[in-house]
């Protein structure tokens, strides 16, 4: 049978090369759009286009029906990828704004697992979530975001042991500095400051087909890692965090 795949944020940057390298590999891919005329886009290109505002939990729901309806309650893989970046000082950004952050990158994301989890247990499936070198550390202007990726990477690890038993597999894929139109959906909450990738991790940016040797590897090895570093600024970074002291990592992180 055909495997089914959903991915979320599928319109563009990351997703986008998700969905066209998993349908060339033979999977149903269903590409879930926040855009009604990218969903029209994606159907055109040979994809399961549903529309899925992870911001809106209605939506999250009659998507989640659809997609069960689609792939006949076998879901074999789930990529969480949908999000978007709050940037700003922290003193800067209101209530609503972190509420909003952590409304699409975090508890959309639970809500559509939740409501997929017996179609995936069913498949003994894969759940593979978009993190971020932001799960990792977090630098000035960057508080709202690397809040909400880390909050993603303590669920995933909970949700991982929870569903070790049903056979299902969580992984968490972390890009550092990838070139993708996700700055176009930055949310500034100060306008007149430049979204860009600072210092030295401007000069390591790669393009988004970097992640797809890890998708393929999570999706289809008989072990798959519980994490997937990306670029060698998240590769550096997690080695970093490991042998310095907290007040290193500070002084380097404020310089860039």
């Amino acid at each position: 049978m055909q495997k089914s795949i959903v991915i979320t944020g599928s319109s563009s940057g990351i997703g986008l090369v998700a969905a066209n390298d998993l349908l060339r590999r033979g999977y149903h891919v269903i590409a879930a759009c926040r855009k009604p005329q990218d969903v029209a886009r994606m159907n055109e290109l040979g994809f399961s286009g549903v529309l899925l505002d992870l911001d809106d939990a209605t939506s999250v729901e009659r998507a989640a029906g659809e997609i069960l309806s689609l792939c006949d309650g076998r879901l074999y893989g789930l990529f969480n990828n949908g999000g978007f970046g709050v940037y700003g000082s922290l003193q800067s950004v209101s209530r609503q704004q972190l509420e909003q952050q952590f409304a699409t990158n975090l508890f959309g994301t639970h809500q559509l697992t939740v409501l997929l989890l017996p179609a995936l247990i069913a498949s003994v499936g894969r759940i593979i979530n978009t993190s971020s070198v932001m799960g990792l550390i977090s630098t000035p202007g960057r508080g709202a975001y690397a809040a909400s990726k880390y909050a993603l990477e303590a669920w995933s690890d909970a949700l991982r042991m929870e569903l070790h038993d049903s056979g299902v597999r969580v992984s968490l894929i972390e890009p550092g500095p990838i070139h993708t139109r996700f700055t176009d959906n930055v949310r500034q909450a100060q306008q007149d400051k430049p979204v860009e990738n600072p210092g030295i991790a401007a000069r390591f940016t790669l393009p988004p087909e970097a992640i797809l040797p890890k998708l393929r590897h999570a999706l289809e090895s008989r072990h798959p890692r519980l994490r997937y570093p990306v670029t060698l600024v998240t590769h550096a970074i997690t080695l970093l965090r490991r042998l310095l002291p907290g007040w290193v990592m500070d002084r380097i992180l404020r310089q860039n």
